[in-house]
């Protein structure tokens, strides 16, 4: 077919378009409902994975955590659960691997279920409940990127006397002392008191606006921990490396410093486990999977009702058009000139339900990155074209049968028809 004949096509629909304004309108909603929804959908993981990459760099791109299990991603098995622990000469002998910077050996009080602590801080009459306690070594600045609002993290001097000094997360700090600063004050836990030396800035939060659990901690040397809590001894090892292109050699080589301190034969599977921060992004990208596989669902139902009502508004049209189309044939119009000439109609016309999509998507889009501005919804290009392709491949799909019907008229019997 010629290029006039293509234009002339697109005219018609267009004109078919601007006849029957309400039938059309109703035919193209369906499209529209699904590619907004793919558009938004699409924005909203955007962003979320813009704020799970950023939170993920925050953990340190340069660490390796080591641990009995790896605790994202799946439940624990009980041959897990029952594993030795490691221990702190564990971390210490990482130390003396090659590439590596800093490790610290830390210990929890947190219920991992709920994400919350167990003991409760107090300061004359304030006081914060659920606060999350760590023992670590002086290391831990070295091993996390640490930012101090105020004050200071302990000495090795301070750690090797198990000073009574404690470093407090944001959120502990400010129900603790508000407006006025901690150093230098007292606060009881469990008992106990310690002088505050540091206060923490506040942590990372990649879902939401709201207070991170983590920011409601207590930071103390390893060996005053040990004054607290003597009963925990399941440490969490943090090793930070030189650099990333070293990643897979300092794996081997804590994995191989592991299975001999651990006593494995070759023949036995590891007992502990080395993950990083992309432990993390590899969980999101699962769970972003089953989001993809909802927008998927969502937008097929309104992009299969809308291409229902193309071939519907399609077939109507090849009906009241039946004389036109003798008269075309009888001047000489092929089978494939018909043919094309109505597909294109309906593509045209999906082509136009996927730009309104588009375009109610980006508004969307907009009012749900201002409405709730830590999603940092942001609109994807790469979306936006699959999604305005698959406007018009519904057309082309649900437009074939109207146009084979209209191609395969008689034209003797169409002129004839009144």
């Amino acid at each position: 077919m010629r290029l006039s004949d293509s234009k002339e096509s697109v005219k018609l629909a267009l004109d078919t378009l601007r006849k029957n304004k309400l039938r059309s309108a109703l035919t193209i909603l369906g499209i529209s409902i699904g590619i907004s929804t793919v558009i938004l959908i699409s924005s909203a993981i955007n962003g979320l994975n813009t704020n799970i990459a950023q939170f993920v760099n925050s953990l340190g791109t340069n660490d390796l955590w080591v641990f009995r299990f790896e605790p994202f991603g799946k439940r624990p098995t009980t041959e897990e659960l029952n594993r030795k622990q490691l221990t702190y000469d564990d971390g210490i002998a990482m130390r003396a691997l090659p590439h590596v910077v800093a490790v610290d050996p830390e210990l929890t009080s947190q219920n991992f279920q709920t994400g919350l602590g167990d003991v409760s801080l107090k300061r004359g009459k304030y006081s914060i409940h659920n606060t999350i306690l760590n023992g670590t070594t002086s290391q831990v600045k070295d091993t996390v990127d640490i930012e101090m609002l105020e004050g200071r993290m302990w000495t090795d001097d301070e750690e090797k006397r198990a000073a009574d000094v404690v470093v407090l997360g944001h959120d502990s700090a400010e129900d603790l002392f508000p407006n006025e600063s901690p150093l230098g004050k007292d606060v009881e836990c469990r008992g106990d008191i310690f002088t505050v030396i540091g206060v923490l800035d506040k942590q990372p939060q990649p879902f939401g606006s709201g207070r991170n659990t983590q920011d409601n901690s207590a930071y103390f040397p390893l060996a005053t921990f040990h004054k607290i809590h003597p009963e925990i001894k399941d440490y969490w090892i943090v090793v930070r490396y030189d650099d990333q292109a070293n990643k897979g050699l300092v794996v081997e080589e804590v994995r191989d410093l592991m299975r001999v301190r651990r006593g494995l034969r070759a023949n036995q599977d590891d007992n502990f486990a080395i993950f990083g921060p992309d432990s993390l992004t590899r969980l999101w990208n699962q769970l972003t999977g089953g989001l993809f596989l909802f927008m998927v669902a969502v937008s097929s139902v309104g992009l299969m009702v809308g291409g229902v009502g193309v071939m519907n508004i399609m077939l109507v049209s090849v009906t009241e058009r039946t004389r036109e189309i003798g008269v075309r044939k009888a001047i000489g119009a092929t089978k494939k000139n018909i043919l094309l000439q109505f597909t294109l109609e309906a593509v045209t016309l999906c082509m136009v339900g996927g730009i309104v999509g588009i375009l109610a998507g980006s508004v969307f889009t907009l009012i749900l990155h201002y409405a709730v501005s830590f999603l940092h919804a942001a609109l994807s290009a790469t979306w936006v074209i699959v999604a305005f392709m698959v406007a018009c491949l519904v057309g082309l799909v649900f437009g074939i049968y109207p146009a084979w019907k209209a191609a395969s008229m008689d034209p003797i019997e169409a002129l004839r028809y009144e």
